[in-house]
C-alpha cells in the first residue's frame, strides 16, 4: 500500500483556497484507495501575500513536521504520498528523501522552473525559489541534498531569464510539454530511484485550478500515461501541490476527478502489490 500524508499548515499560502484543495484531494485519495491520511501541520495558520524572508520563518515549524512524517514513512520503506497546499512545503519532505536516498531523482512536474534564488526573484515568493534550495544553491535552512544534475523539470515552460541561466549552468534538465513521453521520461531518469512532484499548473489551464496557471501545458492522459510508465519499485515518493479550490463545487469535483485519474497507475500498482504481498 501507501503511506498518505497531509500538509495541513500554512508553508507560504497565499490564499486559503490551496489548503481546501488538499484536503478535497485527501478526501478523494481516502475514499478511493481506503487509506487513511495522516494530517501534519496546524490548519488554523492564516494566509499572506508575504515575501520569503518572512513566510520561510513563519512556515518552518510545518516543514519541520512535514520532514519528521517524511522520513518515519520512508524508514518503513513504503510508498509515500504527500499532499501540499503549495509547493513550499517541499522544502520539509524532498529533504528527508534525499537524505534516505542521496542519488534521489526529483522530477518536478511545473510549468515553472522555482529555481529562482534570493539574489535574482522579481517577485520575493518563496515558491519560485525551492528547488534551487533543495540543490543547496541557498541556504533555506530546512537541508538541501538533491544534485541539480538530478532534477528532471516536465512541463517546464515559463522560466525567468535569470533562472534560465542559473538551469543551464547547473545541468538540470527540462522536458518541455510537446516533448513529454513515457519514453524521454524514462530516459532522463534513468534507473534512479525518483521523487514525483506535481504542481497542477504544469497541467493545460481548464483542468485542474491553480494559481499561475499557464497556457501550452500538459494534458491530464499525458501526464498519466507517463506515471504509468515509471517502474513503482523507482518510486520513493508522490507529491501533489497547488490544486486551488476557489471553484464552484461542480468544477471543484471534476478537478480531483482529474487528480485521481493522473495519479492512479501509481497508486493502483501500489495497492496491487499489497494486496499480493499480503495474499
Amino acid at each position: 500500500m501507501f503511506k498518505l500524508i497531509v500538509s495541513n499548515g500554512r508553508v507560504a499560502d497565499r490564499t486559503a483556497f490551496t489548503r481546501i484543495g488538499a484536503l478535497k484531494a485527501a478526501s478523494a485519495l481516502e475514499e478511493k484507495y481506503a487509506v487513511a491520511p495522516l494530517y501534519v501541520g496546524n490548519a488554523k495558520c492564516e494566509p499572506a501575500a508575504d515575501d520569503w524572508t518572512v513566510s520561510l520563518p513563519a512556515g518552518r515549524e510545518q516543514i519541520d513536521s512535514l520532514h519528521r512524517a517524511v522520513a518515519c514513512a520512508l524508514e518503513q520503506e513504503q510508498l509515500t504520498v504527500v499532499i501540499n497546499g503549495t509547493c513550499p512545503a517541499s522544502l520539509g519532505s524532498i529533504p528527508a528523501a534525499a537524505r534516505q536516498y542521496p542519488d534521489l531523482c526529483l522530477l518536478w512536474v511545473d510549468a515553472h522552473g522555482d529555481f529562482n534564488i534570493p539574489a535574482t526573484t522579481d517577485t520575493g515568493y518563496l515558491g519560485g525559489m525551492v528547488v534551487s534550495a533543495l540543490c543547496g544553491l541557498w541556504d533555506s535552512g530546512c537541508g538541501a541534498g538533491i544534485r541539480s544534475e538530478n532534477v528532471v523539470l516536465l512541463g517546464a515552460r515559463d522560466i525567468d531569464a535569470q533562472e534560465r541561466q542559473l538551469l543551464s549552468a547547473h545541468n538540470v534538465r527540462t522536458i518541455a510539454p510537446q516533448d513529454a513521453t513515457a519514453e524521454n521520461v524514462r530516459r532522463a531518469i534513468g534507473q534512479s530511484k525518483v521523487w514525483v512532484h506535481i504542481d497542477w499548473d504544469s497541467l493545460e489551464p481548464g483542468y485542474v485550478p491553480a494559481d499561475y496557471a499557464v497556457p501550452g501545458g500538459l494534458l491530464p492522459q499525458q501526464l498519466s500515461s507517463i506515471l504509468g510508465a515509471i517502474p513503482l519499485e523507482q518510486i520513493v515518493g508522490l507529491e501533489i501541490a497547488e490544486f486551488n479550490a476557489s471553484c464552484d463545487a461542480a468544477t471543484a469535483q471534476r478537478a480531483t476527478n482529474y487528480i485521481i485519474d493522473i495519479v492512479d497507475p501509481i497508486l493502483s500498482k501500489a495497492q496491487l502489490e499489497a494486496s499480493v504481498c499480503h495474499a
